[in-house]
């Protein structure tokens, strides 16, 4: 018997002291004394001008090059001169990056491991994977000190706004929470170390969700977390119901891992009375874009350079696909990564007075809602193919609430034993209702901008 069979057996109060513990080890990973004192150094340059932001930038990219030609085997193929800083960071930061060719996806894919810096013991780094949302998720190395950083640039951003870490909250995320066998609420579990509710995305009937607007109201938070998708579902039901919280009951709404739709945007601070602060991250921790009070998205550079090619350009803006430097990632350098998102770079500084480089949107991962037989609406569900290192590309069709068709393009490797595993996954958050057809193909059809959903649904298209 596995940990997560092991963890559904369990009663519920058994259950919440897995969810603590839990809680207790992500906590000791993410929040070390570098976190802090990382975190109290950029609320410090982040108050600075935008001069400043650039020396630093400059500063931690000439380190990152110079560590990269000299400890990273795919970067010392090129043959790479020695980086120099300039008087002019803005030039210094051109001069540099103009090294280096573009980084794409397939290049990283095929030889991951050629971008791993010797010179760190193996012992130090952590693995991970890519998200996967185009169903091919890449095996990925990084530091603590790393993962420290991004949660810097998050919590630097949080705590603008009035919101501190032992703050209580609500999340929305994907983990199996809640056995998909429980038919009566609670559909949520505590962790109570990280003072934190964590409900169930996968028991969002029309029937349960009475019983999450009443745990909106009943139980404590300062602030709520989750994907769009999910926030958007519950606070339709909650408006729909005449039961929105009051304004100023939480303090902000922090959406996570999709895109932020301008529909679910009012929908949700509506519903739950209070302002979404978006952001916007990758897997690779390459970039990271904070929202501020004008609804803009804030690059936080000591963390990344973020570079536009520009495809659409006026006088206000810059818009076309990006390319992104991760500063902090020492263990795998991205330099010049085609990351796969489109953004629009404004050219004028921000109402909202932060200064630095700012986003009036990034185009990132759009989905629909797969609808199962028996009512649940279920979105983001590209984690899926999150551990399917069998596939290399996949998307979910359905076009009737009693199948889904999974298209797939198969690596090498892929056998029976890799499609069990993927069905499992896919039953463990939709259920035995609903009937699975599996298809190879050679490629997955683009949407007009080059990209595509990892969920395609006539049947659970966002409806507003």
């Amino acid at each position: 018997m596995n940990a997560e069979s092991v963890y559904a057996a369990l009663p519920i109060p058994l259950q919440n002291l897995a969810c603590t513990w839990a809680g207790r080890q992500r906590a000791r990973t993410r929040f070390t004394p570098y976190f802090h004192e990382t975190l109290r150094s950029w609320h410090r340059s982040g108050f600075g001008s935008a001069e400043s932001l650039r020396e630093i930038q400059q500063a931690r990219l000439v380190e990152l090059v110079r560590r990269a030609r000299s400890f990273v085997p795919h970067y010392q193929a090129m043959k790479l001169g020695e980086p120099k800083p300039h008087p002019d960071p803005d030039r210094g930061i051109r001069e540099i990056l103009s090294m280096f060719p573009v980084l794409e996806k397939s290049e990283y894919r095929d030889a991951p491991e050629s971008f791993i810096a010797s010179d760190i013991p193996r012992s130090r780094l952590m693995k991970g994977k890519t998200s996967g949302t185009t169903g091919s998720a890449l095996p990925l190395w990084y530091t603590p000190e790393t993962l420290a950083e991004e949660y810097a640039t998050v919590w630097r951003s949080r705590n603008r706004v009035g919101v501190e870490l032992d703050d209580p909250h609500f999340s929305f995320g994907g983990q199996l929470l809640v056995p998909l066998r429980q038919k009566r609420p609670p559909f949520w579990r505590r962790n109570a170390w990280g003072h934190q509710t964590l409900f169930s995305l996968y028991h969002m009937t029309k029937e349960n969700l009475p019983a999450y607007i009443d745990a909106m109201h009943s139980l404590p938070a300062v602030y709520v977390q989750g994907y769009p998708s999910s926030l958007h579902l519950l606070g339709r039901a909650m408006l729909d119901s005449g039961r929105p919280l009051p304004s100023g009951r939480i303090k902000a709404v922090f959406p996570s891992s999709e895109s932020l739709l301008a529909f679910q945007r009012e929908v949700i601070e509506k519903a739950f009375g209070a302002p979404i602060f978006d952001r916007y991250g990758t897997s690779e921790f390459v970039v990271s874009m904070t929202g501020c009070s004008a609804g803009r998205l804030h690059v936080d550079m000591e963390f990344g350079i973020v570079e536009v090619e520009a495809e659409e350009e006026t006088e206000d803006f810059v818009r076309g696909p990006l390319l992104v430097t991760g500063l902090g990632n020492d263990a795998t350098p991205f330099i010049r990564y085609r990351v796969g998102d489109v953004g629009t770079l404004a050219k004028k500084p921000c109402d909202c007075g932060r200064p630095g480089d700012v986003f009036l949107d990034v185009d990132g991962r759009v989905e629909d809602y797969v609808v199962t037989p028996d009512g649940r609406w279920v979105g983001r569900l590209d984690h899926i193919f999150k551990d399917q290192l069998d596939i290399a590309e996949a998307q979910i069709v359905q076009a009737e609430r009693a199948s889904i068709e999974v298209r797939l393009v198969p690596r090498p490797s892929y056998d029976e034993r890799a499609e069990r595993r993927l069905i499992k996954e896919i039953r463990a958050r939709l259920g035995d209702e609903i009937r699975i057809d599996v298809r190879c193909v050679d490629e997955i059809a683009r949407e007009a901008n080059g990209k595509f959903r990892a969920v395609k649904s006539t049947v659970g298209r966002n409806v507003r």
